[in-house]
């Protein structure tokens, strides 16, 4: 007999519950306040896209080939899940008509939901979220370094204190097929031992060789990109360089960088994390010009970055950086329901966090409901619907009489005292 999976979540998805909701939400909102501060504006896009843009972007990339979640819907559509996000959000640009506003167009997203079939591990989900940031219509080095400053300033405010940022260039299309020259020159002769995916890698996208996870010694003897940059590309790197030095914003040259779609040119980046294991990279990002012409739409250069929010909160959790808990009710209504809820609903409309009992129970059950909740005062109207309230401060275990129509004053005054 099969076991039933009415009751139990997908492999490679989780649940946030409230507890955990917290700390999404402290994340979330400093990913939305820095971004705004940066000049992005935030876009959403659909949880799936035509199967042709995702697939147009990275025919050659483990993730298209391997990982995407691909469907056809009842009409005969064929469909994908996003399995990231920049591919979507130049769809919607171009279609949206943003790129006729004027550049530079700036854009972020926050808590992108993101699907790759894979296995899964800590840091590494088949659903995911996402924080990015892309940048239209700047072609040279500024829009890299200001992507890795708001990066690594977000870092940093939500907690973040052991990342690292790792930059490489891989070169443009005018320098890049040297480059790739090379390295088959270099892994022909390693071909034998190389593992499955890496030979298919050496005929379809050799620079994903230098990112192998099976024999990373291979990869530490391959040629360097820098080394065969043209002089455009050189340039772009040496002005990006000096750029995150004025701007105080530390990294270190990672020969053997890639990103994992094949629309990437000159500039890549990652933030690193050693406290989460084998998934380090917190997020990363880079340039990618050609990407926007590719989908249909004019010669644009374009950078960008997205980061895992689900390796972040790991990352914060092995730091100890804690969400505070929400706040705690500050007046719950005993008695009736039909006394409770209305003044219940009156605290709320005033701004005040208030609940009361919906399930009938006695004034005694209802007190240790309102200590689980951790509120600060109990209010209990009079008996017969007479117009006084039984105000009770939970914290200093004294009460009050105030009337109906004083209660969220009384309240407000009391909290105000305390400092909230």
């Amino acid at each position: 007999m099969k076991p039933s999976t009415v009751a139990s979540r997908p492999r490679g998805t989780e649940d946030v519950l409230p507890e955990a909701a917290v700390s999404w939400r402290r994340v979330e909102r400093i990913a939305a306040d820095i971004a705004a501060r940066y000049g992005f504006g935030e876009i959403r896009t659909p949880s799936f896209e035509y199967s042709e843009l995702v697939h147009h972007v990275g025919e050659t990339t483990d993730v298209v080939q391997k990982e995407t979640y691909d469907f056809t819907d009842r009409g005969g559509r064929a469909l994908t899940l996003r399995p990231e996000g920049t591919a979507p959000v130049v769809r919607a640009c171009l279609e949206g008509g943003l790129f006729a506003r004027g550049f530079p167009v700036k854009v972020y997203y926050v808590t992108l939901s993101a699907f790759r079939y894979e296995r899964p591990q800590a840091g590494r989900l088949r659903e995911h979220h996402q924080f990015g940031c892309e940048v239209f219509g700047a072609p040279g080095p500024a829009a890299d370094a200001e992507l890795m400053a708001l990066m690594a300033a977000f870092l940093a405010e939500a907690g973040i204190r052991r990342a690292s940022a790792r930059l490489n260039s891989i070169g443009c299309p005018a320098c890049r097929p040297a480059y790739r020259e090379a390295l088959v020159g270099y892994y022909a002769s390693r071909a034998d031992a190389l593992c499955g995916d890496c030979r298919r890698r050496l005929e379809q996208n050799p620079l994903r060789l230098l990112d192998c996870k099976v024999d990373r010694d291979a990869a530490l003897g391959a040629p360097h990109a820098l080394d065969h940059l043209c002089a455009d590309c050189s340039a772009h790197l040496a002005e990006l360089r000096a750029l995150l030095e004025a701007a105080g914003v530390p990294y270190s040259i990672d020969h053997l960088l890639v990103r994992g779609f094949d629309y990437y040119t000159r500039t890549v980046f990652e933030f690193v994390h050693g406290g989460i294991g084998a998934q380090a990279a917190l997020g990363g990002g880079g340039r990618y010009d050609g990407l926007v012409e590719a989908l249909g739409g004019p010669p644009t250069p374009a950078a960008g970055f997205a980061l895992g929010l689900e390796r972040l909160l790991l990352a914060l959790e092995q730091e100890g950086a804690v969400a505070e808990p929400d706040a705690p009710c500050q007046l719950f209504v005993a008695g009736p329901a039909a006394r409770a809820l209305p003044l219940a609903l009156e605290a709320r409309r005033a701004g005040l966090r208030a609940d009361f009992d919906p399930l009938g129970r006695s004034l005694k059950a209802q007190f240790r409901h309102a200590d689980r909740l951790g509120a600060r005062f109990v209010a209990v109207p009079e008996a017969g619907g007479g117009p006084a309230v039984t105000l009770r401060d939970m914290e200093a275990k004294t009460q009050q009489e105030v009337v109906h129509d004083a209660l969220v004053s009384a309240v407000r005054g009391a909290l105000a005292a305390r400092g909230g």
